[in-house]
C-alpha cells in the first residue's frame, strides 16, 4: 500500500512513533534529571534534620544575632567580643576582600613586569626573571606563606629594638607600625581634586586614542595623566594648609602606641599571595607577547618606534586578548588561596565564619553553605567584570 502524497506528488515520510522523537524524548531525559536530584536533595534535607535533631542541634540562620564570644587582631569595622557572629561574619568577608584585592593588583604589577622581563634582549634580566618563574610557582602556595610568616617577619626584633624608618614607620615582630592619617578640615578639597584629576586623565587619554586613530599621531599621555592625578590633589593639598592630622607610633612600655599596626599576618599573606600568583602571570604575559605575529614587531622597528613605544602601542594591546581570560584564572586562584591564611591565623572569611563560628555553633551545614555561596559569589563577580573588559579589548567581534 503505498503512504499518502503531499501536493507536489512527494510521498510523505513515515510515522515516527512519539517515544522515538528526539525532542520528545530529550525533554523526558532532563525530566527525569530534574525529578532524581529533587528527590536527592529531599532525602538529604529530610536525613540531616532527623540527625540535626537526634544530636540537640539546632538549625537556621538565628545564630547569625547571637553573642560572638571571640575577637579578631584585624577588623576594618569596629568589632567587640560581644558583637553577634553576623558581624562577624562581615569582619572575615571585608579582610577576604582587603587581601584579595590588593593582592590582585600587585601581583598584576609583578607579573606583568616579569613577563616582560622575560622576553628583554638583556641576557642577565632575562635570566633573573626566568629564574623568579621556575622556582616560585614550583614551590607550594602554603609553604610560601609559612616561610614569609614564620622565617621572616617572627625573626624580626621585638618592639622595643623596632627597625625604624624615618623615626616614624617601625618595623618589628608584631608588624609593621605607621602612623595614622586622619583628614582634618578642608581635606574634602583634596578629594575633589583628586575625583577631577581622574575625570581629566580619563578625558585626555580618550582623546589621544581618537586622535591616534584618525591622524596616527601619537600624543604622550603618562606623564600628563600622572601630574593630573597625583599633581592636581598635591597642589590643593599644600594650597588647603596641609588638612590632615597625623597621629605618630611612640613606644610605651613593651608595646607601640598610637599610629596604625599592620599585622604580620597580613604581609606574610599578602607577600606569598602576591608572588606566587605573579609567577603564573608572567609567563601568560609572555606567552600573550609571543603570540603576536612577528611582522607586528618588525613593521614597528620600521616605523622608526623605540622598545617601550612598540610594546606599548602595538604588543600589549593585541596581546591582551589572549592574556585576558586566563588572567582570570589567576584572579579566582588568588582570591580562594587567600583561604589558607587559617594556617597562620589572619582572621580572614574562612578563619572567622567557616572556623571559628563553626566551632562555636556547630551548624555546619548552614555555615558551610554560606561560605561557599560566599565565594561563588566573588568569583562570579570577577569574571563578568573580566568578561566585561575582555569584550572591549579583543579585536574580532563574535
Amino acid at each position: 500500500m503505498r503512504r499518502p502524497s503531499g501536493d507536489d506528488g512527494v510521498e510523505a515520510p513515515p510515522p515516527v512513533a512519539l517515544v522515538y522523537n528526539p525532542k520528545v524524548r530529550s525533554a523526558l531525559y532532563q525530566l527525569a534529571l530534574v525529578l532524581t536530584v529533587a528527590w536527592l536533595g529531599y532525602q538529604f534535607a529530610v536525613n540531616a534534620a532527623a540527625n540535626l535533631g537526634a544530636r540537640n542541634i539546632a538549625s537556621g540562620l538565628g545564630f547569625f544575632s547571637n553573642t560572638a564570644g571571640f575577637g579578631v587582631n584585624l577588623s576594618l569595622i569596629a568589632f567587640e567580643e560581644t558583637d553577634t557572629y553576623g558581624r562577624a561574619f562581615v569582619v572575615g568577608l571585608l579582610n577576604t576582600l582587603l587581601v584579595s584585592g590588593i593582592g590582585i593588583v600587585l601581583a598584576t604589577l609583578l607579573g606583568f613586569a616579569i613577563g616582560i622581563g622575560r622576553l628583554s634582549s638583556n641576557w642577565l634580566v632575562a635570566r633573573i626573571a626566568g629564574g623568579y618563574v621556575e622556582l616560585i610557582r614550583n614551590l607550594p602556595l602554603l609553604f610560601q606563606i609559612l616561610f614569609w610568616y614564620l622565617a621572616v617577619l617572627s625573626t624580626l626584633p621585638g618592639p622595643r629594638q623596632s627597625l625604624s624608618i624615618f623615626g616614624t614607620i617601625f618595623i618589628n615582630n608584631r608588624g609593621f607600625v605607621v602612623p595614622a592619617l586622619r583628614p582634618a578640615e578642608g581635606f574634602v578639597y583634596v578629594a575633589a581634586a583628586f575625583g577631577l584629576g581622574v575625570l581629566a586623565a580619563i578625558a585626555l587619554g580618550l582623546w589621544a586614542k581618537r586622535l591616534r586613530e584618525r591622524s596616527g599621531r601619537s600624543v604622550p599621555v603618562l606623564w600628563k595623566a600622572a601630574a593630573l592625578v597625583v599633581g592636581l590633589p598635591l597642589v590643593t593639598f599644600v594650597a588647603a594648609g596641609l588638612p590632615i592630622d597625623a597621629d605618630l607610633p611612640r613606644i610605651q612600655g613593651f608595646n607601640f602606641v598610637g599610629g596604625t599596626r599592620i599585622i604580620p599576618e597580613f604581609l606574610a599573606l599578602l607577600a606569598a599571595l602576591t608572588i606566587y600568583t605573579a609567577s603564573f602571570i608572567a609567563e601568560i604575559v609572555r606567552a600573550g607577547i609571543l603570540a603576536v605575529p612577528r611582522g607586528q614587531t618588525e613593521a614597528g622597528l620600521a616605523l622608526g618606534l623605540r622598545r617601550g613605544q612598540l610594546l606599548r602601542l602595538i604588543l600589549l594591546p593585541q596581546a591582551l586578548r589572549i592574556i585576558v581570560p586566563p588572567l582570570t584564572n589567576q584572579y579566582l586562584n588568588l582570591t580562594k588561596n587567600s583561604s589558607l591564611a587559617v594556617a597562620i591565623g589572619y582572621p580572614d572569611l574562612f578563619a572567622v565564619f567557616a572556623g571559628t563560628t563553626l566551632n562555636q555553633t556547630g551548624q555546619a551545614i548552614e555555615i558551610i553553605a554560606i561560605t561557599m555561596a560566599v565565594y561563588l559569589a566573588l568569583s562570579l563577580v570577577t569574571s563578568v567584570l573580566m568578561n566585561l573588559y575582555n569584550s572591549r579589548v579583543r579585536l574580532i567581534d563574535r
